[in-house]
């Protein structure tokens, strides 16, 4: 492995751990909403979540920049009020790994929540106890192997985007080329199968441990049960 080669590992993580962290309280809050809320507008809600697994991830991408880019409203608000740019940045590449990962997050904790037994919640506040600590100590609790599923497949996803990324951000060596714009740019180059062998099994080799730990952390947390 060539130093470059260990620069692209070293931001692929760092852009999909900041997608999953920043994401994580936005899906946990969108899951709870479609799991428990009652409220007009549900349906297209879940379907606006969901929309980034239909849409072609290039589609995703050119969304991202006309909202996100210089001259889009979120972007050039962004930029005038804290100085926050999204444009050839790392940081539009956690972006658009987090819009792509949030739907798989999403689904995986709300089927979580789903499962929890309410009536286990309704003898705990028949007890006495409060709103907020019947969430603290038993919805959480019960959920947390679901929390924890989406938030590795997320992750996985984050480490697989390529399409939303190209499209907003480029492929900018050292900014924003994370492995799978990394493998691509190898394949375009006469002599860039080795390169190509070694960033895929990094690939295949990060996603597979994040999927072991997983089921590994939920066996632990949920006592045998399984996230995937």
């Amino acid at each position: 492995m060539s130093a470059d080669e260990w620069e692209i590992i070293r931001l692929s993580l760092k852009v999909g751990a900041v997608a999953v962290m920043a994401c994580l309280p936005i899906a946990f809050a969108l899951a709870w909403a479609l799991a428990r809320g009652r409220f007009p507008g549900k349906l297209l809600l879940d379907a606006l979540i969901h929309l980034p697994l239909v849409l072609p991830p290039v589609v995703t991408g050119w969304l991202l920049l006309l909202a996100f880019g210089p001259a889009g409203p979120a972007g050039a608000w962004l930029e005038r009020a804290l100085g926050i740019t999204f444009m050839f940045r790392w940081t539009g590449a956690a972006l658009a790994a987090a819009v792509m990962a949030l739907p798989l997050m999403v689904r995986a904790m709300r089927l979580s929540i789903e499962a929890v037994d309410r009536r286990l919640e309704a003898a705990a506040m028949t007890l006495g106890a409060s709103r907020w600590r019947v969430f603290r100590t038993i919805t959480v609790p019960l959920a947390l192997p679901g929390v924890i599923a989406g938030t590795v497949l997320g992750f996985a996803r984050s480490l697989g985007e390529f399409g939303a990324t190209i499209t907003f951000v480029s492929n900018i060596p050292g900014e924003t080329q994370t492995l799978p714009l990394a493998i691509y740019s190898a394949l375009q180059i006469p002599g860039g199968e080795s390169a190509v062998a070694r960033l895929a099994i990094v690939s295949v080799v990060l996603s597979v441990a994040a999927l072991v730990i997983s089921e590994m952390l939920a066996r632990r947390m949920g006592r045998g049960a399984h996230v995937l």
